[in-house]
């Protein structure tokens, strides 16, 4: 930690303070990084802090899917060549992205904003699975791309326990490849193929 008297600048301070506020960004990194912003022009710096500010106000979420949208509907929810009968259920928006990145998977998404954590104070009614449950039926499948962990696992069971009624297909990703917090890590080949090759989730 930098003292905050070591400052020149109480706005360098304040740029610093904001940058190292981000996950696995520490106070030495954040400097560094205020140092260069100072070294750009100043509309590359307006643009940057526009583009950040943006995140609060331009950013919304899929009525649908919980993805985040320019509107009330993403992209993907909007496209009629979508199968909308298979739906993927992942734990954030980056595992959205890196499923798509393999261009194996031409089914839909929901996201459930987090996974069942007792420790960590998170419970079902803080995830949007009820919305998931109103939207599956008969003739969906549903796609559990969930972490293969303690945690994970217990979060499908719950979603598989409030689905199943529905007459819905619940399969999961092959296992011993990409799950939930890995599925950034992992190779779009992999990942393509843990997709393609999934199994049918046995609780």
């Amino acid at each position: 930690m930098i003292p905050a008297d070591n400052y020149p600048s109480s706005a360098l301070r304040d740029a610093v303070d904001a940058i190292s506020s981000l996950p696995g960004v520490g106070s030495r990194s954040a400097l560094r990084l205020a140092l260069h912003l100072l070294k750009q022009p100043a509309d590359k710096i307006h643009h940057f802090a526009s583009a950040i500010d943006n995140l609060a106000e331009g950013v919304h979420y899929c009525k649908t899917c919980m993805m985040v949208a320019d509107g009330d509907e993403c992209s993907i929810c909007a496209d009629p060549r979508r199968d909308h009968g298979t739906i993927c259920v992942v734990e954030s928006v980056r595992d959205v992205m890196s499923i798509e990145a393999t261009g194996q998977y031409h089914g839909v998404y929901h996201v459930l904003g987090g996974i069942i954590s007792p420790i960590a104070g998170v419970g079902p009614s803080d995830l949007t699975i009820k919305q998931l449950v109103e939207r599956v039926g008969p003739g969906n499948e549903v796609i559990m791309a969930l972490s293969g962990d303690v945690e994970g696992e217990t979060t499908a069971f719950y979603i598989y326990r409030q689905i199943a009624p529905k007459g819905c297909r619940v399969t999961t990703l092959a296992r011993g490849l990409g799950f939930g917090d890995e599925l950034e890590y992992a190779d779009a080949l992999t990942l393509g193929r843990s997709i393609v090759n999934r199994q049918e989730f046995k609780p």
